[in-house]
């Protein structure tokens, strides 16, 4: 029989087309997330790549797309904790109603690829304003300052920083304004401290904590490290930026501090994962927030691990607070002094193997995310409830 070189021809595509659909579709599997709480969540959640065997046979996990129930492909990021060259997390944002669970198609293409996202997380040190360190997400920024900044006032020289509390940045807008202003900084000194329309910095930190910086609490005084040492960048991008800073030995006690800091797209809290050593037992490892001039008032709710300030600041307000799991504190304080930066919210914490973990944050009423000190205590509430009932992500 004579066989058309045509017709042949489109079958064998047929065929492979079949072949690479039937292959595309083995892949696939569904990721069921679920929410256990009576409120709705928009978070970022994780697949563990090294711990799900149902991956393992993904020989380029760049090609993973996740979409959801609708088919619109999601913005995803992979994440290298470890820095060895080999993802070990893919991230996406999920949306899930309250005491709900939600299905979403995980999937490799390499034709396909990840959709471009309008807002992002982002950090970086930065050289132009000394040696800071920044980052930020569509909702909050911070910063702190490095050696370069310390031994500027060391020296008695102009420009520096003697700090290891963390600024806050109050910003309105959902892009990214951390390269713009300092940008702008050089050639107008002082410009992100006044108001131009995305937000400014009028945050003061000084020797205090600022929202969520570290210290010895030791016979009524706070005894604390100086800037960072170092940094590393280990994640920027659409969801997720994470870094860690080193601190050098400080106090009798010679302690030494990793911080690992992360922050999400969409939340007003970052992450803080502390790794300490001492030459000697710690007594009091504790975590603070400024009171600045007391104008503003305080809540402590240390069963719950909230603890909050709401504090006037120009002509708006600014909410900061720490959320932790309350089986890390020991105790509580609502600190007065006369000392310059040393009214503070104290939490003296208990350490399990040297790690410490907790979520440091703030609202900003200009920002127009909250209005009022009770939406303030509703946002630090839902973060508790957070911590306690991660979203349960589930791969069949």
């Amino acid at each position: 029989m004579k066989l058309n070189l045509k017709y042949s021809i489109c079958l064998l595509g047929s065929i492979v087309l079949l072949s690479s659909f039937s292959s595309e579709n083995k892949g696939i599997k569904k990721i069921v997330v679920e929410n256990k709480l009576d409120f709705d969540r928009n978070e970022v959640v994780s697949i563990d790549l090294n711990a799900n065997k149902k991956l393992s046979k993904i020989k380029d996990f760049n090609t993973l797309l996740v979409k959801d129930e609708k088919g619109k492909i999601l913005v995803t990021q992979l994440i290298d904790n470890n820095t060895d060259g080999t993802p070990d997390e893919l991230l996406f944002q999920a949306t899930v109603p309250a005491n709900s669970k939600v299905v979403y198609t995980l999937f490799s293409d390499s034709s396909l690829s990840s959709p471009k996202s309008n807002v992002t997380t982002y950090a970086r040190f930065v050289p132009e304003r000394i040696d800071d360190f920044a980052w930020e997400n569509d909702k909050v920024a911070f910063r702190t300052y490095g050696p370069e900044a310390q031994r500027l006032v060391e020296e008695s020289k102009e420009g520096g920083t003697l700090s290891s509390g963390i600024d806050l940045w109050l910003k309105k807008v959902n892009y990214s304004i951390i390269d713009s202003w300092y940008t702008k900084n050089v050639t107008a000194p002082g410009y992100y401290h006044i108001e131009h329309g995305e937000g400014y910095d009028p945050y003061h930190v000084g020797s205090s904590r600022g929202t969520g910086g570290t210290g010895i609490w030791e016979k009524d005084s706070l005894h604390i490290s100086k800037n960072y040492t170092k940094y590393r960048v280990i994640a920027t991008g659409p969801l997720r930026t994470i870094f860690e800073l080193d601190y050098a030995p400080w106090s009798k006690y010679q302690v030494t501090e990793t911080k690992r800091i992360s922050l999400d797209l969409g939340s007003n809290f970052s992450k803080l994962e502390n790794t300490i050593s001492s030459a000697n037992p710690i007594p009091n490892y504790t975590i603070g927030i400024t009171l600045h001039q007391e104008k503003g008032t305080v809540n402590i709710d240390a069963q719950k691990g909230i603890f909050r300030h709401w504090e006037p600041i120009d002509d708006s307000f600014v909410g900061e607070g720490i959320v932790i799991d309350p089986k890390s504190v020991k105790s509580a304080m609502d600190h007065h002094s006369k000392a310059v930066d040393q009214s503070q919210i104290l939490v003296v914490t208990i350490p399990k193997d040297n790690k410490l973990t907790y979520y440091a944050g703030f609202a900003w009423t200009g920002s127009a995310q909250i209005q009022s000190v009770q939406e303030w205590d509703t946002m630090l509430e839902k973060q508790a409830q957070i911590i306690q009932n991660p979203l349960l992500v589930s791969i069949k």
